[in-house]
């Protein structure tokens, strides 16, 4: 039993010495303070367990600074995790500055982190100023002064401007200035063939420009990589122009022939109320006969006169062709009607 117990105590306590270790350990990154030893950087192991109270990761930290001491850059520690302490890649920044140093690129340690800070990758914008970006424009529609289309792309070759990565307009900027470039340069032409035979007008014109004021960049070149000829918009716009006078004038047109059709009717109207009129009036002459022959104003032989020169005019007019007699024009009033 005391055996048992004995041995039940010891277990405890190696397991608790050996938890007790891990912790040790952990809190003192007593080989992380052994490479940075070795590689020449001042760390301190109390300052090591001090970046664990302060809740910093000390890799994240220490060896990036071991990047810099084995580059030959002197930088503080403290600095570093003053950045880390602010949100920043402190890894990203140190190989930024190994760049630039290797590079002859003058970068301090305060740039390089407001850089990273800023939201941009300065190992990146390192690499770009050392080796020049190639952007691509999306293809770019314009129309010359003939009225022809033009559909072009450019390429652009850019290279990081370190001074104005902070504040300095992006990529989207550039491209949206040679775009417009290219559409002011086109449309200044008198003839899509003129563009055709020189494209490097396009990028002359582009690049005199100063397109790159403002910018996180510096535009070494513009290349007009491809130029197609599309649409015949000046043609397009003259068959739409005319088409929309066309229309103008049939509206025009349809609204004389009202205005004509409703003056027909308006005369034909007229004519049917004259011809009423007439046949009214004709219908009073066998009563003013009647009321002459009862007050003696006319006589029989009168009478006969009257009705001999009436069918006389009839004869007449029926050998004419025409029938201007009083009962032609009853009988062609009643048929109109």
């Amino acid at each position: 039993m005391t055996e048992d117990l004995i041995f039940g105590t010891t277990t405890l306590a190696l397991i608790g010495g050996l938890v007790l270790l891990i912790v040790i350990l952990w809190v003192i990154p007593v080989r992380l303070w052994v490479e940075a030893i070795s590689a020449g950087a001042r760390v301190g192991i109390g300052y090591l367990v001090g970046m664990r109270l302060r809740k910093v990761n000390p890799p994240a930290v220490v060896r990036p600074l071991i990047w810099a001491t084995k580059a030959g850059l002197d930088l503080n520690l403290g600095d570093l995790e003053a950045h880390y302490l602010a949100g920043g890649q402190v890894d990203r920044v140190v190989r930024a500055l190994i760049s630039a140093d290797k590079a002859n690129i003058d970068l301090s340690f305060q740039q390089a982190a407001a850089i990273d800070l800023a939201g941009r990758n300065v190992f990146e914008a390192v690499q770009v100023s050392v080796n020049p970006k190639v952007i691509t424009t999306p293809r770019v529609a314009a129309m010359a002064r003939d009225g022809i289309q033009l559909i072009a792309m450019a390429r652009v070759t850019v290279r990081a401007n370190i001074n104005r990565l902070v504040g300095g307009a992006g990529e989207e900027t550039i491209l949206a200035r040679v775009g417009e470039g290219i559409v002011s340069s086109i449309g200044s032409s008198d003839s899509h063939k003129a563009v055709l035979e020189n494209p490097d007008s396009i990028s002359k014109t582009v690049l005199s420009r100063g397109l790159d004021s403002g910018t996180a960049f510096e535009i070494l070149s513009i290349d007009i990589a491809d130029v197609d000829v599309g649409k015949n918009i000046g043609a397009e716009l003259q068959t739409d122009q005319a088409e929309a006078d066309k229309r103008v004038a049939q509206a025009r047109a349809e609204e004389r022939r009202a205005m004509a059709v409703a003056l027909e009717q308006e005369n034909r109207a007229k004519v049917q109320e004259m011809r009423a009129r007439l046949v009214e009036a004709e219908a009073q002459v066998p009563l003013a006969i009647a009321e002459a022959f009862k007050e003696g104003n006319l006589g029989i032989m009168d009478y006969m006169k009257y009705r001999n020169i009436q069918s006389d005019t009839s004869m007449r007019d029926a050998i004419a062709g025409t029938d201007d007699s009083p009962q032609g024009r009853s009988s062609g009033a009643h048929s109109d009607s």
